[in-house]
């Protein structure tokens, strides 16, 4: 396992980091409790020593389960990076940003964006008791809201730093212009977005930005929730509080069966599979610090963190890279 720092601020995360967004089970159709903390003990056991969750993911159950998982194990050793900012429960109802109708467990349970400076500690100290520690490695903002100004969403930050209730603050989602209104308040460590093979639209201006900022990017759906592992092409039913139903019809399919195609010789050749490629090469595009690989259980942790192993040539991107332009073609 490779490991970097977040920024300049101290904290040393696992490039490769567990993401914890489906063992909740919202929007990804449940997921049993004991494959959960399988999949988190595995990716231990490989040296993936970060977890990124949020409380929005499984309205506060994957939380619960990182603390479950990691009781008993030495803290100091394993980063947690969590969220604020996606409000859920009635006494934040019609507060903040109005963001979507999640699906939990067959009820509609609309979700705001809220980042207000009381909302913020309250929500940490609810994550405290969820992980069962008393601080926070990186604690970032959810999702942007409109209806906060960012600096006072900033300056709260700034104080949980100062109280030690968390070693570092990132953003996640921000635009440009919300990334650089953020740091005039305060200096940030990271910044996560979504990036994938699919999904590369951040280089235009935000790794540029962050480079010369030596801020960290970490990259979330470097597979686009799976799609890139190929397997939801062959038939696979997904479940129909999957979000990913709709989610899937926005790539051109055909173009990615036939990428797909194209790389799985050069996977193969180095014991690798499909997935495990698509996550090195993710890691090793210029201005990426981390990147988020989800797992349902040991197998799929235990794959995705010996993705890191997998030694990709100088002239194997270049091959890698010309397959993929006839994607965008």
């Amino acid at each position: 396992m490779e490991y970097t720092e977040l920024g300049s601020s101290g904290v040393f995360v696992s490039a490769l980091t567990y993401g914890a967004f489906a063992i909740g089970g919202t929007m990804w159709g449940g997921n049993a409790k004991k494959d959960s903390i399988a999949a988190i003990h595995a990716s231990l056991d490989e040296g993936v020593t970060s977890i990124d969750t949020a409380p929005f993911y499984g309205l506060g159950r994957s939380e619960e389960m990182i603390g479950e998982a990691i009781k008993g194990k030495n803290r100091d050793q394993i980063q947690i990076l969590t969220k604020f900012g996606l409000v859920w429960d009635q006494s934040n109802q019609g507060r903040g940003e109005y963001f979507f109708d999640a699906e939990e467990q067959g009820n509609t349970v609309p979700v705001y964006k809220y980042t207000a400076r009381t909302a913020i500690i309250k929500e940490l100290e609810e994550s405290l008791h969820r992980l069962g520690t008393d601080y926070i490695d990186l604690l970032q903002v959810h999702w942007p809201d409109a209806t906060t100004p960012i600096d006072e969403t900033m300056e709260a930050l700034a104080t949980l730093l100062q109280q030690g209730k968390i070693r570092a603050a990132g953003v996640c989602n921000y635009s440009l212009d919300q990334l650089k209104e953020a740091e005039r308040t305060l200096s940030l460590a990271s910044e996560q977005v979504s990036y994938s093979m699919l999904n590369r639209s951040i280089e235009a201006d935000i790794v540029p930005y962050t480079q010369k900022k030596n801020l960290s990017i970490i990259a979330y759906s470097p597979l686009e929730r799976g799609l890139l592992t190929g397997k939801y092409f062959k038939d696979s039913q997904l479940k129909a509080d999957d979000h990913r139903n709709g989610y899937f019809g926005q790539f051109p399919a055909e173009k990615i069966k036939t990428f797909l195609a194209a790389i799985t010789p050069l996977a193969e050749a180095k014991g690798a599979t499909v997935s495990q490629l698509v996550l090195r090469w993710t890691t090793l595009q210029p201005g990426i610090s981390v990147v988020l690989a989800g797992a349902r259980n040991a197998t799929q942790a235990i794959e995705n963190a010996q993705a890191m192993h997998v030694d990709i040539r100088a002239e194997e991107m270049t091959f890698i890279n010309q397959q993929l332009e006839t994607v965008y073609a």
